[in-house]
């Protein structure tokens, strides 16, 4: 595997739909975690000591590394890995990111593709030692959910703030839905991202994803096979176009993309 993240050609040696979760994926699924947690402790540690003085590159650096190193092992421990379609946004152009979220190895095929990631996270997640640091350095915007319409208006000042400067805003990873879904399960879409697009103007990337069939939203067990995430045309709003027109758009592409990764591997939606 050259990458973490698979190519076409790469992608083609793995099956496309999930294997078995039984005692052995069970087991295959536990040793992971271990391994994946003790590295995480030690990667971080050391970014810490070493990569500080860089700031926000040296954080993304770090968390090249461990992103990188997470989806290999998931490769080696369990016999999942990720293909990559499309094309994300270039590393020196800042956009934003609309994904479907399914699971953690999601989270970890977007952020490898996103050489410039960064999230719109809860606030409580900066408070996680070293994971905390990290989240903050990388230009992770943090949302208080307590305070309502504020919060919004929060992080669309802290992305405004950021385009400025000379590191830029990066490549800012929101999920529309807020929250992880299952396979087949679909959610409104909030308005953030359309919030965030019409007062900036930077494009919004749409992914689709079935990492979920072999990830499941709690992470026990993991099926080996080959998942996908799938960058589609960058979206603009049209001339006078208001956010719920945008977000009802945005939310078609997506789902009708993500549906289709999904028959790809075997599903069929319980109707």
């Amino acid at each position: 595997m050259s990458g973490p993240l698979l190519s076409a050609t790469e992608a083609a040696r793995l099956s496309p739909r999930p294997g078995g979760t039984g005692l052995f994926a069970w087991l295959r699924t536990l040793t992971y975690y271990i391994h994946v947690g003790l590295a995480t402790v030690v990667l971080g540690l050391w970014g810490v000591l070493t990569q500080m003085r860089h700031g926000r590159r040296g954080a993304n650096r770090v968390a090249s590394i461990w992103i990188a190193y997470m989806l290999r092992a998931a490769r080696w421990h369990m016999g999942v890995a990720v293909e990559l379609r499309g094309t994300p946004p270039a590393p020196g152009v800042d956009a934003l990111i609309g994904a479907k979220h399914q699971s953690f190895l999601d989270i970890l095929a977007i952020a490898s593709a996103a050489e410039r990631r960064a999230f719109v996270m809860k606030r409580e997640v900066l408070r996680v030692p070293i994971m905390g640091w990290y989240a903050r350095e990388v230009g992770s915007i943090p949302i208080d959910r307590s305070k309502g319409r504020d919060a919004m208006g929060q992080i669309v000042s802290a992305a405004r703030a950021r385009i400025g400067t000379e590191e830029g805003l990066g490549h800012l990873i929101v999920y529309p839905e807020g929250t992880r879904t299952r396979p087949g399960e679909q959610r409104p879409y909030k308005h953030g991202i359309a919030t965030i697009h019409l007062e900036t103007g930077l494009p919004v990337y749409p992914v689709a994803v079935n990492c979920g069939l072999f990830w499941p939203k709690r992470g026990l067990p993991v099926a080996s096979g080959r998942a996908v995430i799938e960058f589609l045309p960058p979206m603009q709003a049209e001339p006078g176009e208001d956010r719920d027109s945008f977000v009802r758009r945005l939310r078609e592409v997506i789902e009708s993309r993500s549906d289709a990764l999904m028959a790809e591997a075997g599903f069929v939606h319980a109707r």
